[in-house]
């Protein structure tokens, strides 16, 4: 969409933004692609025109489509040499098996090499339609303005009838494994994967609040145990992912290969102490408070804010307003987080992706071990 349009190069995509000290790009993530603009508020006719004309008239020429796909297999290279992104995406791509949802973002050689202009009007038809696509407005305007600007350019948006038929989802399956690709680096980058809750379930921020207490900074557990205590890995952190239909808890290291063992067992030891050496009502207030403070922070990012409100409008069909997200932080209590901790962290359904100098090192066999241990 940024290549051109049949009003403009993409030079002029870029010059028109430019000109008025804007922003414009776009990103994709498993389950919706989101084009934005950032712009003064006295700019926001120029930055609407642009990604109008992007969305409704982009060319989509074969021969910028030939060069963008080389870009890509660029990318997907130099992806190949980023062990501590690629071991992510090892871990779902394994988990989820042949699920949509464990594909790589990028794609893969096979399918970049089936694009062109009728591939891409065809996929703009069937996913691009008024039922899945939200605009979010974030920042100072009047609404009722920005309304009537908005309409002049969506009106004759696709008409709702001509949308083709939902497609029929089956929700992903999580399946236990160990994974693992030798690279000849210094260090073995490991993750070890927990299914999780979906996006929007009511668990949600009891799951956040284990995640800040258990993984998820630099007070967290895990941190200080690993890094601090035993200075076996310079990064270590959890994380939990939501989806429309599932999710996963992921925990990530990176080390020294021959270390690998040690902190598996530290990893599996610091799950099973979180259930013995329990969080106390003053350190649940104190993460509390720091999740809150963290959220109203973040929403002075516009940025930020557009994001989270499109995303949870396109996938949810709603959004909460900063009140309700305060209160629903509010709620969570040390008996719904250790409900929501025990579905989550069931060492008998932890996967294992190892990407690094591997070796001889069995971690099939580790894993055994570190599970019971």
């Amino acid at each position: 969409l940024f290549k051109g349009t049949e009003n403009r190069t993409a030079k002029e995509i870029a010059d028109d933004i430019d000109e008025v000290g804007g922003q414009i790009n776009a990103y994709t993530t498993k389950e919706f692609t989101c084009y934005y603009t950032r712009t003064l508020d006295t700019h926001f006719d120029v930055a609407l025109d642009v990604l109008a004309d992007m969305f409704f008239r982009s060319k989509f020429d074969d021969l910028d489509i030939k060069k963008e796909r080389n870009v890509i297999l660029e990318e997907i290279n130099m992806y190949e040499d980023t062990p501590e992104d690629l071991v992510h995406d090892l871990l779902q791509y394994t988990v989820w098996r042949d699920d949509p949802l464990g594909y790589s973002i990028l794609g893969t050689r096979e399918s970049i090499a089936r694009f062109d202009h009728a591939y891409f009007r065809n996929y703009f038809r069937e996913n691009y339609y008024p039922d899945k696509t939200v605009l979010t407005v974030v920042g100072h305007f009047d609404p009722d303005a920005i309304i009537r600007k908005i309409e002049q350019y969506f009106n004759g948006y696709l008409n709702p009838e001509e949308a083709p038929a939902p497609c029929c989802r089956v929700d992903a399956l999580y399946h236990p494994c160990v994974v693992t690709k030798n690279k000849e680096i210094e260090q073995v980058h490991l993750c070890v994967g927990f299914p999780s809750i979906a996006l929007g379930d009511q668990r949600s921020y009891d799951l956040t609040t284990m995640n800040t207490i258990f993984g998820g900074g630099m007070s967290s557990r895990l941190f200080q145990t690993i890094r601090e205590e035993h200075g076996l890995a310079y990064s270590v952190y959890s994380y939990p992912v939501g989806f429309t239909d599932t999710g996963i808890f992921t925990i990530y290291a990176g080390l020294n290969p021959t270390q690998a063992e040690d902190v598996l067992i530290l990893i599996f030891n610091e799950i099973r102490q979180f259930f013995t050496d329990k969080i106390t009502e003053a350190q649940l207030r104190k993460t509390k408070e720091q999740m809150k403070s963290n959220f109203l922070l973040g929403m002075e990012s516009t940025n930020s804010r557009m994001s989270g409100l499109g995303r949870s409008q396109v996938l949810l069909g709603r959004t909460f307003t900063a009140r309700q997200i305060i209160e629903k932080i509010d709620a969570v209590t040390l008996d719904s987080l250790y409900t929501l901790a025990a579905h989550v962290l069931q060492t008998e359904q932890a996967s294992l992706s190892a990407v690094g100098n591997i070796g001889e090192m069995d971690f099939e066999e580790i894993m055994k071990r570190v599970r019971v241990s």
